[in-house]
């Protein structure tokens, strides 16, 4: 009898959390992302279901409308090109783990920039467009840039948290815009710049609906282009360059980085505007390539913000946010059909939740023992 319920003691189970000591397979970070995906979806199907929708036909409404047709699957792409380049401004700094918070404000200071070329004027009207619109990319780099410095440089200088500098430049940055175009810039004293002349305006695929008439309404334009370049640009850099070791030594080890030699105040410094000026990029685009024109409404819209989750959920890999881009901006235009702001914002927060917690099992191992008394 003893020796029985002794047996029954040792056949007992126990899990165990054991730290990993070695890094996980390559394929194990995407499968935690798309396992929180997974559950952040149940999650949320079960908050809609809870408030009375029906999650499956939400789902099914959100897939439709984004990637239905030629029509709405442009509308998605217009949607994830802002998004792809505030990820990657956040993915270069995070590699560093540096937590810039602003890509919002820089990405508003870009479109500024970009604005100012066309409203300052800088250029003339007549100026040929394909230098109007590298002057205004370069003038959006350049502002999201010197956004990106201020945090850098109160970094590297005099340790400021750079999480609370970025995030209190998003709203200067807000206030510096609305300046402009209530004063300055405003049409008729309403909200909003004159509209661009055509010379300021970046390629759209429905330009070409003459020649190929399948392109007829489609609203997708250059800016995709921009922001691919930008992410291979970004994956070279970081995989196979010099620079991009620094980055990624600086981020997983600042101490040996620092035993090897390798400046990492210039580096913070460096990095930081290197992300601003992707996500000033992001803002130049908006303006030149959908908004034609400066106001707020449509620049802070939390592309920023946004763009925070898609480089996470990336594991800040830049050639895979462009493909997460695409599933933000579906979620983004398709779930404002459904709720204008609830919706698609409360997916968000859950899959960002998600994908916190996700980063346990990256660090731990769960291990299931048969137990012992």
């Amino acid at each position: 009898m003893a020796e029985a319920s002794l047996q029954k003691k040792k056949t007992g189970f126990k899990i165990r959390l054991e730290p990993r000591l070695e890094e996980p397979p390559g394929w194990f970070p995407l499968f935690v992302s798309l396992l929180a995906i997974v559950i952040a979806l149940i999650l949320g199907g079960v908050v809609i279901s809870a408030v009375g929708g029906d999650p499956i036909r939400s789902y099914q409404h959100i897939a439709r409308a984004s990637f239905g047709d030629s029509g709405v699957l442009s509308d998605t792409i217009v949607k994830a090109t802002p998004i792809l380049l505030t990820a990657l401004a956040c993915s270069v700094a995070f590699r560093m783990k540096l937590w810039n918070i602003g890509a919002e404000g820089q990405f508003i200071m870009g479109a500024w920039g970009a604005s100012a070329v066309v409203l300052a004027p800088i250029l003339a009207e007549e100026t040929p467009r394909w230098f109007f619109l590298f002057v205004m990319a370069l003038a959006g780099m350049l502002m999201g840039a010197f956004w990106g410095f201020i945090p850098g440089y109160l970094k590297a200088k005099f340790n400021v948290n750079e999480i609370i500098s970025s995030l209190m430049l998003n709203y200067i940055a807000v206030a510096w815009v609305n300046f402009w175009i209530f004063g300055v810039w405003s049409e008729g004293g309403f909200q909003m710049s004159p509209k661009f002349p055509e010379n300021a305006w970046l390629p759209r695929l429905l330009e070409y609906a003459s020649a190929y008439p399948a392109f007829r309404g489609l609203t997708t334009h250059a800016g995709l282009l921009l922001g691919i370049a930008a992410a291979l640009i970004i994956w070279l850099i970081v995989y196979r360059s010099r620079w991009g070791y620094e980055i990624r030594l600086i981020g997983d080890n600042p101490q040996a980085a620092n035993y090897a030699g390798i400046n990492i105040a210039a580096n913070v410094i460096a990095v930081m505007m290197l992300s601003g000026a992707l996500a000033g990029l992001g803002g130049m685009s908006e303006v030149s390539g959908v908004v034609h024109r400066l106001q707020t409404s449509p620049l802070a819209a939390g592309y920023g913000f946004t763009g925070i989750i898609v480089a996470w959920l990336a594991k800040l890999n830049p050639l895979a946010i462009i493909v997460v881009s695409v599933f933000f901006g579906a979620l983004i235009l398709a779930g404002r059909e459904i709720q204008p702001s609830g919706i698609p914002k409360m997916i968000q927060g859950i899959i960002l939740v998600s994908l916190i917690a996700s980063d346990f099992l990256l660090r731990y191992r769960i291990r299931i023992t048969r137990g012992e008394e």
